[in-house]
């Protein structure tokens, strides 16, 4: 497949007419052939949603709603299309980019709901006959940088609740997933936004950095989010501190999962193989560490460690769980992270092994703090398992992490879980659930080093506009000089 970048409207070319190539992580053909964009073509996109920013941001919210409407329906028209875009360039299954899809849909719906929420309030006002008002304004141009694990759900958030809110946009496309991400923007076109909403550039690998950059500090640009690694997003946040420009950063995780000794054995089973395996453990919200009561420990991790060996993997055409890592290289990493927990003294009962980017899911108990595993986000099917002796244990292994993104508790007795919950440092907890779940209004985002602001709902119209003290005042009032 050939595309072309989507700027102002228009099928656009890097501008020396540079292109690259994405291929399978399963069978190593080329998936994709997409334009490398250079810094002029990145520029280009900015200037083309300043130029439409100021008719789109007086378009009345009837308007906008009717248009994300619009773009839901196609979305959903053109999910056969994207679920074998995405299968091609991330090696996902299915199923999951066809949840994608629908959940990214359903965040245009709800980006549509809120046209007529963007709402501002009046403040009494201490001087005697004036009116005070707070009203929200739309930034202007603003940039979303998305990654390939979640395609069509973080590239649609990147922009959906922007556009609702009266912003133009610049989706910056990953390098593993091009054509994924210009599905969303023509998804926009075909819904009949007007030219320069939504724009979609599609970069090399190697020119990342420079094209992020040029973005960043193109004046036209007002507010920057991320979805991706703590690291890249601190050179992001620097980036956009030398410029003084807003960033929303979703970052990496290590989610706990914590499984007290009341728990429904059964129930948390089911939550932990979900929360752990989904899209092969490439999520950011993903179970990260399974932290079992004593108490509990061996009927539980029987019952997971039989539940997760049946879990089938390989190419993700076929009828499998779990399809492929996004690379052979993440998979490779996959071995190096088992041999060091085994190395020093973790016991693999279930999964360690891989074919090419297809990796089993595995599961490593007896983990201790020395192993890689422990601490570093592993993004892939590779889950450690911790034993604790109480509560208090439990929730100091939980916080044990320089993450905090999202948390969960299974447990019978709600207020102890709760209390657990309470104590566990993260943007997200669920309270027997899965640590993996979203929905569109829900606010979204995490703490420490998972990144700060909040995606969804009415946190996502914080995010999205500023807020503007306007009065109304006596022309007749009285001034001292």
């Amino acid at each position: 497949m050939t595309i072309s970048m989507l700027i102002g409207g228009k099928d656009t070319a890097a501008t020396d007419g540079r292109t690259y190539d994405r291929r399978d992580p399963v069978t190593g053909e080329v998936a994709t052939i997409a334009p490398a964009a250079s810094v002029a073509d990145a520029q280009a996109a900015a200037r083309a949603a300043a130029a439409a920013f100021p008719a789109w941001a007086a378009t009345a919210p009837a308007k906008r709603r009717a248009l994300l409407l619009k773009a839901a329906e196609e979305m959903d028209a053109m999910t056969p299309e994207i679920i074998a875009t995405a299968i091609a360039e991330t090696g996902a299954t299915g199923p999951w980019i066809g949840f994608n899809c629908m959940l990214a849909a359903n965040m245009l719906r709800e980006a549509a709901s809120i046209t007529t929420m963007i709402t501002g309030e009046v403040i009494p006002a201490n001087k005697p006959g004036t009116l005070a008002m707070a009203q929200r304004k739309p930034l202007g141009v603003c940039l979303g940088i998305a990654p390939w694990n979640a395609p069509v759900i973080l590239g649609t958030r990147a922009v959906a609740t922007a556009v609702a809110c009266g912003n133009t946009v610049v989706l910056k496309a990953s390098e593993l997933c091009p054509a994924t991400h210009l599905a969303i923007g023509e998804a926009f076109r075909r819904a009949g936004f007007p030219e320069g909403v939504v724009n979609v550039v599609t970069n090399a690998p190697e020119d990342a950095a420079e094209v992020v950059a040029a973005l960043i500090e193109a004046p036209e640009v007002r507010h920057i989010n991320f979805t991706g690694s703590t690291g890249v997003g601190r050179i992001i946040a620097q980036k956009a501190a030398a410029v003084l420009k807003p960033v929303l950063l979703e970052l990496g995780g290590k989610a706990p999962l914590v499984i007290l000794d009341d728990a429904d054995v059964e129930a948390a089973v089911n939550g932990a193989a979900f929360g752990a395996f989904m899209n092969q453990g490439q999520i950011c919200m993903s179970t990260e560490r399974i932290i079992v009561h004593e108490g509990i420990a061996d009927r539980f991790i029987a019952a997971l460690a039989e539940k997760t060996s049946a879990l089938p993997a390989g190419n993700p055409r076929d009828k499998v769980v779990l399809g492929a890592l996004v690379t052979p290289e993440a998979a490779e990493k996959m071995d190096r992270i088992i041999a060091d927990a085994v190395a020093k003294g973790g016991k693999v009962i279930a999964g360690g092994t891989r074919d090419g980017a297809v990796v089993a899911a595995t599961l490593i108990d007896h983990v201790t703090p020395d192993m890689t595993i422990y601490a570093e986000e592993s993004f892939g099917p590779v889950k450690p398992i911790i034993r604790v002796k109480d509560d208090d244990e439990a929730v100091a292994v939980a916080n044990d992490t320089q993450y905090g993104l999202s948390a969960a508790v299974y447990g019978s007795d709600i207020t102890r879980a709760l209390s657990v919950a309470d104590r566990i440092e993260s943007g997200i907890c669920h309270i027997n659930g899965p640590t993996v779940s979203d929905e569109a209004q829900m606010p979204f985002g995490g703490v420490k080093d998972s990144g700060y602001g909040r995606f969804g709902g009415k946190a996502g119209i914080d995010a999205f506009t500023s807020i503007r003290w306007v009065t109304i005042e006596d022309p007749h009032q009285h001034f001292p000089f």
